[in-house]
C-alpha cells in the first residue's frame, strides 16, 4: 500500500537550508571542533579576547572536575582537553529521557599572539575556566615616539 504525502515546497527549503547549515558548520569548524552527536555536547564554548598584556579564554566547560582537564600550548595552539565523568551508571532504570552526555572532549584554539606560559594562570569556578595567558615580550604593542625636525 503506497501512502500519498502532499508535497510542501517549505518542507523542501526548511531540509536544504538544514543540509547548506550543517556543510558551512562542518567548513568553518575550529580545530578539535567535532560533529558527532556525544562530542558535540561536550565541546567547550569559548570566548577569547586580548588586552594590551594578556590573551584571555574563558571557556564554559559544567560538570568537569579541576582533576580532569589538562591545558596546553604548543606554539601557538592551546589545546583544552578534559573529561566528563558519568557519577554513576544506572542499570535498572527505565529512562524517560537521557540527554546528558559523557565522554572525553578536546578543543584547540589558534592563540592570536605568542604567550609566555610560564606565567600563565587557570582558574576554575562553577564550571567556567579562565585562562589568562601573558603575552611574550615581542608581542606586546610598542610605542613609538615621534622627533620633531
Amino acid at each position: 500500500m503506497t501512502t500519498l504525502v502532499r508535497w510542501d515546497p517549505a518542507r523542501e527549503i526548511r531540509a536544504m537550508r538544514e543540509m547548506v547549515d550543517r556543510l558551512f558548520e562542518d567548513f568553518f569548524a575550529p580545530t578539535g571542533y567535532t560533529r558527532t552527536a556525544e562530542s558535540w555536547a561536550l565541546v567547550p564554548r569559548v570566548d577569547m579576547y586580548e588586552t594590551d598584556e594578556e590573551v584571555i579564554v574563558k571557556a564554559t566547560i559544567p560538570g568537569v572536575k579541576p582533576e580532569d582537564l589538562e591545558i596546553t600550548v604548543t606554539g601557538n595552539v592551546l589545546t583544552i582537553r578534559g573529561e566528563v565523568k558519568e557519577e554513576e551508571e544506572v542499570k535498572e532504570a527505565n529512562y524517560i529521557r537521557q540527554e546528558r552526555v559523557f565522554g572525553t572532549f578536546r578543543r584547540d584554539l589558534t592563540l592570536p599572539v605568542e604567550v609566555n606560559v610560564d606565567k600563565a594562570e587557570a582558574e576554575f569556578q562553577n564550571g567556567i575556566l579562565t585562562l589568562r595567558l601573558p603575552k611574550a615580550e615581542a608581542a606586546k604593542p610598542k610605542r613609538l615616539t615621534i622627533k620633531r625636525k
